[in-house]
């Protein structure tokens, strides 16, 4: 398959010339060997992955790095995490040789705690998700949102099925929740029940973006609410989800506490509920949380792909208010967006933002958007706005710079 082009890949220029190392990471199969093999041209690539590299690594640290030589690329960190004091040594000694070392890793917290301990302030830490829409159309044609929409849900955003349309997306997602399980979960985790996690992960998709009861999960499965909390961590950690979390600010009212959960790609969600076709998939139950999750999702990835962790929050108070999302450019300064899956906007799909800009006036608030299926862009009131999904790209690609 033709190599396609990835929005992290200037930070990645840039990280390699500011620091003696660099991390990505991010899920697996993400793209982050092929991404790093492609963008930086002249590394050494070594897979730790490999069984072989891997005893070199781990019985003798010291010529592993001589063979290695400068400019590496070691795939799969997470494998050899021993590696680190030695390379830390060995940057130590040449603090001015900028990009030694570049490092990928599918588990993001084990990785970065050891990444974090060992290299602090000696390297630079990117995340790599799925493909983003616009990664994508460079080599798919989407020709508006429903259709980038359905492709997101029926064909995951991953590379592989994402581009190879003869394969076979259950066949492929199957065998990624199981060698995720496998080889990420088992590995690196005291997980005592593979299947009890498995359905966990199950329940997760099916009420995707709506706000966590870890009591309810706990009473669900039959296990412990500390333990939700350490499985919800496992799959965040990984970039398996994200959760939202409340937006607090000086609101000065009773704010639900607890975060909502998304799915970084809704390809697995249709995997784990069972939707298979776009029909499915349009006049389903979950048609309108999973639209909400692919536009939390692509929001997020904006974000990652420039080297940043955005602000990002929902809001709900105890009279009921809800934003779906609110995106703080600085302290109490946020752009309140509602996401509709509809086609045809209409002013009260703004009354919950028009609402909230009336309430906590004391803000900052930008004008309001709402995100819908909708491709025309036009005003509701002087300060609500129906903008189509690629103008919502943009205006939050400007914000960021």
């Amino acid at each position: 398959m033709k190599y396609v082009h990835r929005q992290i890949e200037d930070y990645i220029q840039r990280s390699i010339k500011t620091f003696p190392c660099l991390a990505v990471t991010g899920p697996r199969q993400s793209g982050k060997s092929t991404l790093l093999m492609n963008t930086l041209q002249g590394y050494n690539y070594i897979t730790l992955d490999d069984p072989l590299a891997r005893q070199r690594a781990l019985s003798d640290p010291h010529l592993f790095l001589d063979t290695a030589g400068q400019n590496v690329i070691l795939d799969e960190i997470q494998w050899a995490p021993q590696l680190m004091s030695y390379i830390k040594m060995r940057v130590d000694q040449h603090r001015d040789a900028m990009g030694a070392y570049v490092f990928t890793g599918s588990l993001q917290f084990p990785m970065i705690k050891n990444l974090s301990d060992s290299l602090a302030g000696r390297i630079a830490l990117l995340d790599l998700l799925p493909f983003s829409v616009e990664e994508k159309r460079t080599s798919i044609f989407l020709n508006n949102t429903r259709e980038s929409f359905v492709h997101a849900a029926i064909r995951t955003s991953y590379p592989e099925p994402a581009l190879n349309s003869e394969l076979d997306v259950s066949t492929w997602a199957g065998a990624y929740v199981q060698t995720y399980l496998e080889r990420d979960v088992r590995s690196l985790h005291n997980i005592g029940n593979l299947s009890s996690f498995q359905h966990f992960i199950q329940l997760l998709a099916s009420r995707c973006s709506q706000i966590l009861n870890m009591s309810q999960f706990a009473n669900d499965l039959g296990i412990s609410v500390p333990t939700v909390k350490s499985w919800l961590s496992i799959l965040e950690a990984g970039r398996i989800i994200y959760l939202l979390p409340p937006y607090y600010g000086n609101l000065g009212k009773r704010i639900t506490k607890s975060p909502k959960v998304y799915f970084l790609d809704i390809g697995l969600v249709c995997y784990l509920t069972g939707i298979r076709d776009a029909d499915h998939l349009l006049k389903g139950p979950l048609a309108g949380p999973l639209f909400e999750n692919f536009c939390i999702a692509e929001t997020i990835k904006l974000f990652f792909n420039r080297g940043r962790r955005g602000n990002l929050f929902y809001l709900r108070t105890n009279n009921n208010l809800e934003v779906d999302l609110l995106i703080e450019e600085s302290f109490e300064t946020v752009t309140p967006v509602e996401i509709k899956f509809h086609q045809t906007p209409n002013l009260r799909m703004g009354s919950n933002i028009a609402r909230f800009q009336e309430l906590f006036s004391k803000l900052k608030i930008h004008n309001g958007l709402i995100l819908s299926l909708s491709e025309e862009s036009v005003p509701l009131t002087r300060k609500i706005f129906t903008v189509t999904f690629d103008d919502y790209l943009k205006q939050v690609a400007e914000s960021i710079r």
